[in-house]
């Protein structure tokens, strides 16, 4: 019998945000690919494990481009409704110029660089009506930034939006969707204990902003309740 679930592809899927979308998208009855670095165990591989073969999980390692060029082989007769990269790093609070060259070129090269080295590579995976979504963040956006910090951090995901946008405009008559999806303030490696938000309840807004923009084409900037955030 032919399975009529869609599939989404989720990169960087072993934990906190990445791991809450895969198991989001397995609770709306979705076929989920999710990767995660390295050969350990993870989180993910619980979720597998429960998912009666609805969850598989492929490695990467996003800033080696052979592996990224590996995985789109290696899924090469798929067919995705959504592409889902989420993947960021820091280093800390740090005023960018006691940023070492390595530093920035790790962060950048993470945060930015990557992501889009995905999007252009598994583009052609991704059904003309899907999705491709990257995760950003508020602090990427310059008319948000009132109060400093993070510098690194902002610069990486402003370059990210930057460069969305840029891909945005080469493939003006795609008709895919485009997000930049900004997750919320969530209590995760990056957004620190105090954040406003659980995964639980980021995640679930996440997925319904990327339903609700389905079918449209276009870049959209946006957040978990849906809202346009600026560039």
């Amino acid at each position: 019998m032919h399975d009529t679930r869609k599939t989404a592809l989720i990169i960087g899927a072993s934990r906190t945000l990445g791991l809450g979308l895969a198991s989001e998208y397995l609770r709306r009855d979705w076929n989920v690919i999710g990767t995660v670095r390295g050969s350990g165990r993870t989180g993910l591989h619980d979720l597998a494990d429960a998912s009666a073969g609805r969850l598989t999980i492929e490695s990467l390692e996003m800033t080696e481009p052979e592996q990224i060029s590996a995985l789109r082989d290696r899924l090469a007769r798929r067919t995705l409704d959504l592409l889902f990269v989420n993947a960021a790093i820091t280093r800390g609070d740090i005023p960018i110029g006691d940023v070492s060259t390595a530093m920035f070129t790790e962060v950048m090269v993470t945060n930015a660089l990557s992501p889009m080295r995905v999007v252009e590579s598994l583009r052609p995976l991704v059904a003309p009506t899907g999705t491709i979504g990257v995760m950003s963040s508020d602090q990427g956006s310059i008319a948000l930034n009132t109060e400093g910090g993070q510098d690194l951090y902002r610069a990486s995901k402003s370059a990210l939006n930057q460069l969305m946008r840029s891909y945005a405009a080469r493939h003006a008559a795609d008709t895919r969707t485009l997000l930049l999806m900004d997750p919320g303030w969530v209590r995760t490696e990056l957004g620190g204990p105090d954040a406003e938000l659980g995964v639980e309840e980021s995640i679930p807004g996440v997925a319904q902003t990327i339903e609700h923009h389905q079918g449209k084409p276009g870049l959209y900037f946006v957040d978990h309740l849906g809202q346009v955030v600026p560039w």
